[in-house]
């Protein structure tokens, strides 16, 4: 049985505390945008998962409250940022198992200012040795030492360095990512930032952990997306053929012995897992990646979509920085990768990442992305990971 996203909305992504806002207000926005897309009420929602990392148990309650009291039941998912689309993913199930015809997939988030702590989640707490990612940290730690900046941008900072050792990666490689993502976002209404910057400005900017600085990674975010799933005999009973875009393939991978056996934080921070989840969605769709138009992929850090673009078939190892030194990810070239200004400049509210992904590939395959559109967009791909770890590769054909 096939499942189709029919309607989608997210907020403007906001620097945490610029709104006056709670996570049911960001909910009620985005969850109403996408059932006024689909033209959907929420008492035809049958099931709803809600993801997000920050908020105690039953806030996926609280929040979908806000867009009315149908006793649906509702489904509180947290893995870390591939929240939003490991909620997406369980609503496809639900609509391709046969166990409903309407889902709303929501990811939302509401954090504090400031960078993530090691967690890269909620749940924190002070035994480290706890931690769902101690032994991603302690890969790290033993080829790299732990000095104090913040451990996200460290490990992926020394997966940077790894790279840059191994395959003669560039400084200015890695800030072409950062410069590309901003320029898109200029165009994103939704994005966080707007502001176009060249190489050098993004060189020039504050290092947080070498070689990354302050412009190749993604902020702390407000900010909520949903998007509405449906079969295809809802498709069709309701006539919604010209908003439907079809979930084509989707595969979630966690860690296997590969993110750790290395020694590196290269395949500690997922690129084995992406690589995985890619080839079984390729594998499920019978496409691969010379037929991909547009690709929102998940560049927490300037690094990480070099790592992706590898992991995604794109170019072969090693050969990502120059790629996206070459402008084959960007307009003009052979794919637009993160035409929504990715996490780094459109903004990373955990829990909303992934389904934000989703919304804008989906107004790309519909002609709907305005002066960011790809021209011809027909197939685009979704990739969203999170440390401790899941990756989640998500296929979408219109």
């Amino acid at each position: 049985m096939k499942a189709y996203i029919v309607g989608v909305g997210m907020t403007k992504f906001e620097k945490p505390e610029t709104r006056d806002w709670s996570y049911g207000d960001m909910v009620r926005e985005a969850g109403t945008a996408a059932l006024a897309d689909a033209g959907v009420r929420y008492e035809q929602v049958e099931q709803v998962p809600v993801g997000y990392c920050f908020q105690p148990s039953t806030a996926g309650q609280r929040a979908v409250y806000e867009l009315g009291l149908t006793g649906v039941p509702v489904y509180n998912v947290n893995n870390n940022c591939a929240t939003g689309s490991t909620a997406l993913m369980l609503a496809r199930q639900f609509v391709q198992g046969g166990t409903s015809d309407c889902v709303l997939a929501v990811g939302f988030e509401k954090m504090a200012r400031g960078s993530l702590g090691g967690s890269g989640g909620g749940s924190g707490g002070g035994d480290f040795a706890a931690s769902p990612v101690a032994r991603h940290y302690g890969i790290m730690a033993a080829a790299h030492g732990f000095v104090n900046a913040p451990p996200t941008a460290q490990i992926f900072g020394n997966a940077a360095r790894e790279h840059m050792e191994r395959y003669g990666t560039t400084p200015a490689q890695l800030a072409a990512v950062g410069a590309k993502n901003h320029r898109h976002s200029a165009h994103n209404p939704y994005a966080q930032f707007q502001d176009p910057y060249t190489v050098e400005e993004v060189l020039a900017a504050r290092t947080v952990h070498a070689p990354l600085t302050k412009l190749q990674c993604s902020p702390t975010s407000d900010g909520a997306a949903a998007a509405v799933v449906v079969s295809e005999r809802f498709v069709e009973a309701h006539d919604l053929g010209e908003r439907a875009v079809e979930i084509a393939a989707q595969a979630m991978t966690t860690d296997t012995d590969a993110s750790f056996a290395s020694g590196t934080c290269i395949d500690a921070v997922g690129a084995p897992m992406s690589r995985a989840a890619a080839r079984q969605v390729y594998a499920a769709s019978g496409l691969g990646p010379g037929d991909l138009d547009v690709i929102e992929l998940h560049d927490c850090f300037s690094i990480n979509e070099l790592l992706t673009y590898e992991a995604l078939g794109l170019c072969g190892e090693g050969e990502s920085g120059k790629l996206v030194e070459s402008g084959a990810t960007t307009y003009g070239g052979r794919w637009v990768v993160n035409p929504s200004g990715g996490l780094i400049s459109k903004g990373h509210p955990l829990g909303a990442t992934g389904i934000a992904q989703a919304a804008e590939l989906t107004w790309q395959l519909r002609g709907e992305a305005g002066p960011r559109q790809v021209p011809g967009a027909r197939t685009g791909l979704a990739h969203n990971i999170g440390l401790g770890g899941a990756a989640v590769v998500t296929l979408l054909r219109r």
